[in-house]
């Protein structure tokens, strides 16, 4: 049975610790061959902020639906102001005084801000809507909230940042008791950011419970008062903020004591051997909301690890290096050659290939066959005018079954019957197929039994070593510094480290992650730029 902590102390006020809002025990939620929720105990009080933190399939998300009624639970209680509650939907837990602010704001951008916060409680006079008590009553919670909103404005004519904090005030309006706060500065800049904890920390003095989700480490210390540590569907533990440390909720989430890790032995590069030219060099390269100015070099025959915690910007640094996004800022050189990548088809042409990290909703096509699924970045490449020889595909995929011991061995299987190993095999073949000088794995080996991960990662090492350039992602730091020469760390959507893969281990990666390493290496000082070293609100 997993070791569940509590730790319990004053509110922030200094008064004493007030009776929970909202105490969920023992709660089990479980799907087809999945126990997304194992016994977890949660308690919201009044007048803190309450964070709670995981990885990517700790609970968080079904533990949220669980409290909001999306999800009916198995087993537990959940009690508000200490009366059991049995949530029929999303309704039922809005009238017991809990309400949530989603990621993608779920408003009318056609209505005006007093409008969104009013809807479906709008005051009448004479039978028809009373817009001046409206918009009165709408600039009321807002200068209550510190916000300078023209509440008659259009709300398509504010930024996101502003329309989150048009929804949170909707919530305060309906006298939220407890207010859900999921990822809600995911598109914010540090100003905005800044602008969104003003106003929670209103809100905490007014004596609302605040949950918090956040991948963003930093602002989690910053604003929450207690958290709760989910992993694998399970409660870790329950902490005051100020008694924890950054190291130690990394390891929490990923369930690893620094102490006992064992080291990874790899063949260190030979510091003699002179550095290639580069393969690719992108300077400044970013995106809004989504990655900041990033500064990397890939070389011929190396594979370059990108480790940090889910949320971190991992996956952005690939698309955008892929052209499957947009940059907003930054230069691209391809062989010492400015180029654009406008999208997929470009960085095709200029021999670049990504496998991305969801492979159901964005590789495979379950409904055709192995052979269809391999040829497809080939036949795009060509234009789906000049359709790929039947010969040549033929031994293109008779080739690629064979060296990457894919099962069946029949050209003809449907893609969706396959093991989840060996629909990534596929896509692997899909790509080597198209001949890359640049391949991007995100999360190649996610979900799949060791043995089909053992070959990917063998397949990677070979690939390097007959001379192509491989940037691999991986939320398992042991097979990034198992098969990487340099290794960047990620978090809040920037690069904060490069190191050479010399005497590297995961300690030393979970401190950087965690915002406690030493003083910055060489290759630090060569790959960051200024802003880039700056701590994110």
């Amino acid at each position: 049975m997993m070791q569940t902590t509590v730790e319990t102390g004053p509110s922030p006020t200094g008064v004493g610790q007030p009776a929970p809002v909202v105490q969920m025990t023992g709660i089990s939620i479980g799907f087809p061959g999945v126990k997304a929720l194992d016994g977890v105990d949660l308690r919201l009080l009044p007048g803190e902020i309450h964070a709670v933190m995981g990885e990517n399939g700790a609970g968080k998300s079904t533990l949220i639906k669980a409290l909001t009624g999306v999800y009916s639970i198995d087993a537990g209680t959940i009690t508000v102001d200490g009366t059991p509650h049995s949530f029929s939907g999303p309704f039922a837990s809005q009238a017991a005084g809990i309400s949530t602010v989603y990621q993608e704001v779920n408003l009318c951008t056609n209505l005006t801000v007093a409008e969104n916060m009013m809807l479906g409680r709008e005051p009448h006079r004479l039978g028809r809507i009373d817009t001046r008590r409206m918009n009165q009553r709408a600039r009321e919670v807002l200068d209550r909230l510190g916000l300078d909103i023209d509440a008659r404005s259009q709300l398509d004519e504010h930024p996101i940042a502003i329309q989150q904090l048009v929804a949170i005030a909707r919530a305060v309006d309906i006298d939220a008791r407890v207010l859900i706060l999921d990822e809600p500065t995911s598109s914010l800049d540090a100003d905005e950011v800044s602008r969104l904890f003003d106003v929670m920390r209103t809100l905490r003095a007014d004596g609302v419970a605040i949950l918090f989700v956040s991948h963003f480490l930093d602002q989690v210390f910053e604003i929450s008062d207690r958290m709760t540590v989910l992993r694998n569907g399970r409660l870790v533990a329950e902490h005051l903020t100020a008694d924890m440390t950054q190291l130690s909720l990394v390891q929490e989430m990923i369930g690893r004591e620094l102490e006992v890790l064992d080291r990874i032995d790899r063949t260190p590069a030979d510091p003699a051997a002179p550095e290639p030219a580069p393969l690719m060099t992108v300077l400044g390269l970013g995106r809004k909301g989504s990655l900041e100015a990033t500064d990397l070099t890939l070389h011929d025959g190396e594979v370059v690890g990108v480790a940090g915690l889910l949320g971190s910007g991992r996956t952005e640094l690939a698309r955008l290096l892929y052209g499957a996004d947009s940059a907003d800022t930054g230069e691209v050189e391809v062989r010492s050659r400015r180029v654009r990548l406008k999208g997929p088809r470009a960085a095709i042409e200029h021999g670049i290939a990504f496998s991305s990290e969801d492979r159901r909703a964005e590789g495979i096509i379950g409904e055709l066959s192995i052979a269809d699924n391999m040829i497809l970045a080939m036949q795009a490449s060509r234009g789906w005018m000049r359709p790929v020889p039947q010969r040549t595909k033929d031994a293109l995929v008779a080739k690629y079954i064979e060296a990457l011991d894919i099962r069946p061995a029949d050209p003809q299987a449907m893609m969706r019957n396959l093991s989840g190993g060996n629909q990534q095999k596929v896509l692997l073949a899909r790509w080597l197929i198209t001949e890359p000088e640049l391949l991007i794995l995100d999360e190649p080996t996610r979900g799949i039994d060791i043995g089909a991960k053992a070959q990917i990662q063998q397949l990677v090492a070979e690939l390097a070593r007959d001379g192509m350039s491989v940037v691999f992602i991986s939320a398992e730091l042991e097979e990034v510094l198992r098969l990487s020469d340099r290794v960047v760390v990620m978090r809040d959507r920037r690069k904060i480290a490069e190191r050479d893969n010399v005497d590297l281990d995961v300690t030393d990666v979970l401190q950087i992650i965690a915002g406690e390493a030493s003083s910055p290496g060489p290759a630090d000082a060569a790959g960051a730029v200024p802003h880039q070293e700056a701590s994110r609100a």
